[in-house]
């Protein structure tokens, strides 16, 4: 349950702290007090997105905190996954809101919205205008029955959804295979073309044009490369005045003058060193120059290959790395077809075989599904004549629609509040205060099966008065037994049942600001009796005693 409540530079609020207890914790105050805004700072903490508009004017950041005590639910490897200090049965949710950013922290630990709104199924259920509006809404009544029921078939229905998913990836695969078979058979030949002309050319690597142009350059240069190279050998080792007759002499001189100073002994190693070098050199300039031919023939093959090589290039990318993927490109396309000429046909089996799987399935659901329908229905039912709707007649309507991610139900919530109605589509007959009985009733009944610690109501009592009030009191304080119930009212009957009264305060002066105060004794007799008449005098105290006593 939400043991507290902290905010600090939210809206009109500049630090706030309720506590709360477990059963009936009520919310009054005058209307536009803000009693919604204590309301809204819990959504906030759970919510996946925030306004920045929650900065109180003139602040650098908004701050909302809950403090729950977890008594129920072992969330000891969820937060060991996340990397969250577990501090026992305390849970301590900080949301922040500055004006770029919006962090959310459990117990200190930087969380995403994922994991927030994990967090929040286990604890919190928020009545709310959306909720309303969802509860009307035909689209959501099969999610609110599947809910109810998902101990029972909740994991045949994962199991389900699951096979749909590949079913309708089959289907896709089907698609494609038709697409691909209905080329033409010239398109076919044209595929099969362009594969054994990319095939056919036999390309060595991505850079054999590279290769062969450094090849190219040395064939028609061969003359000027065999002089070059034949002349620098002569040089070297020529008969008359070479390099190497030029170091002989050195060579020697550097000997007869290591004899007189030894210190000279490396540098005739050098010495020695760079005249087998040179030999070296010299001897493969020679056969360079002796070797190297002027191949007509070959200068021929690589001006024809380099035609092919830039053939090819044009047509398929300017590149041969961009060729030979060309090349898989077609090939994949060729396989494809072939395979869907030879595997449609068992491709259309399975989808089949899937489908009738998924049909069985979807039935099995669907009497499941109606058999909670009834029992919902019935629940439902017993809870609005206790909360003075005794002629209404509550249904959960099932019809069969075509396969879809959720089976093969339409699901509608139809309700008749007049002997003389028939029954309709819940948002075409109820009124207002119909409407609160019956999110009342239906969050009663799912309270109970969802083992959610605290409920949370926001003017469950719209539209309500009279027996109508007293008995959705009973209701709520019946649910306050097993569940912690926050909740604003409007009615002093509701209020009456309140473990813990909080009063919230307008105040404006040079700024508007708003506090909360928790009401005992006299201060919460006038506020029932505020609440009852208006004005509080004799009469409307009387009243509020006589609610408290009962």
């Amino acid at each position: 349950m939400i043991k507290q409540l902290r905010i600090k530079d939210y809206i009109l609020i500049d630090e706030l702290t309720a506590n709360f207890d477990s059963g009936l914790n009520v919310i009054t105050g005058e209307t536009g007090a803000g009693k919604s805004i204590l309301i809204n700072a819990v959504e906030i903490a759970f919510a996946p997105r925030v306004s920045k508009e929650v900065i109180k004017t003139g602040k650098e950041k908004a701050v909302v905190e809950l403090v729950i005590e977890n008594t129920k639910h072992d969330l000891t490897k969820l937060f060991e996954e996340n990397g969250i200090d577990n501090f026992g049965s305390e849970i301590v949710l900080t949301k922040e809101i500055t004006p770029n950013a919006v962090r959310s922290r459990v117990n200190g630990t930087l969380v995403n919205q994922e994991f927030i709104r994990q967090l929040k199924t286990y604890f919190l259920d928020i009545h709310s205008q959306h909720e309303t509006y969802s509860l009307l809404q035909p689209k959501y009544h099969i999610n609110l029955l599947d809910n109810y029921a998902k101990d029972s078939y909740g994991a045949k229905l994962e199991s389900y959804r699951e096979k749909f998913i590949e079913y309708k990836k089959l289907l896709s695969d089907l698609e494609n295979l038709k697409n691909a078979s209905d080329l033409t058979e010239n398109q076919i030949e044209f595929l099969k073309f362009q594969i054994n002309e990319i095939e056919s050319a036999s390309i060595k690597s991505t850079d054999e044009d590279e290769q062969l142009n450094k090849e190219l350059e040395v064939l028609e240069n061969a003359e000027k490369l065999k002089e070059l190279t034949g002349t620098s050998y002569w040089a070297i080792n020529g008969d008359d005045g070479s390099i190497m007759e030029a170091l002989a002499r050195i060579k020697q001189n550097v000997s007869k003058a290591v004899s007189y100073d030894s210190s000279l002994e490396n540098l005739e190693q050098n010495l020695t060193d760079a005249i087998e070098n040179l030999r070296d050199v010299g001897g493969e300039l020679r056969d360079y120059s002796q070797n190297l031919q002027n191949d007509t023939e070959r200068l021929n093959q690589i001006q024809e290959r380099q035609f092919m090589l830039d053939k090819l290039k044009r047509k398929y990318g300017g590149t041969l790395e961009s060729v030979l993927k060309s090349f898989d490109d077609f090939s994949k396309e060729l396989n494809a077809i072939e395979f869907s000429t030879q595997n449609m046909e068992e491709l259309e089996e399975k989808i089949s075989q899937t489908r009738l799987e998924l049909e069985n399935s979807a039935l099995q659901i669907s009497e499941q599904r109606k058999n909670y329908a009834a029992v919902l229905s019935s629940l439902i039912q017993e809870k609005l004549e206790k909360l003075e709707l005794p002629k209404a007649r509550f249904e959960i309507r099932i019809d069969l629609k075509e396969l879809s991610s959720d089976g093969v139900d339409n699901v509608e919530f139809l309700i008749s509040t007049n002997v003389s109605e028939d029954m309709k589509p819940l948002a075409k007959v109820a009124s207002g205060g119909e409407i609160s009985r019956v999110m009342l009733a239906v969050k009663s009944i799912f309270a109970n099966s969802d083992d959610i610690d605290t409920v949370i109501f926001d003017e469950i009592d719209t539209g309500i008065s009279g027996k109508a009030s007293q008995s959705v009191a009973e209701e709520i304080a019946e649910l306050s037994k097993s569940h912690q119930i926050i909740l604003i009212t409007h009615q002093p009957i509701i209020a009456s049942k309140a473990d813990k009264h909080f009063y919230v305060k307008k105040m404006q002066n040079n700024e508007t600001k708003v506090d909360v105060y928790v009401l005992t004794g006299d201060n919460r007799l006038k506020a029932l009796a505020e609440l009852a008449g208006g004005d509080i005098n004799e009469q409307s105290l009387e009243f509020a005693k006589s609610l408290i006593l009962n």
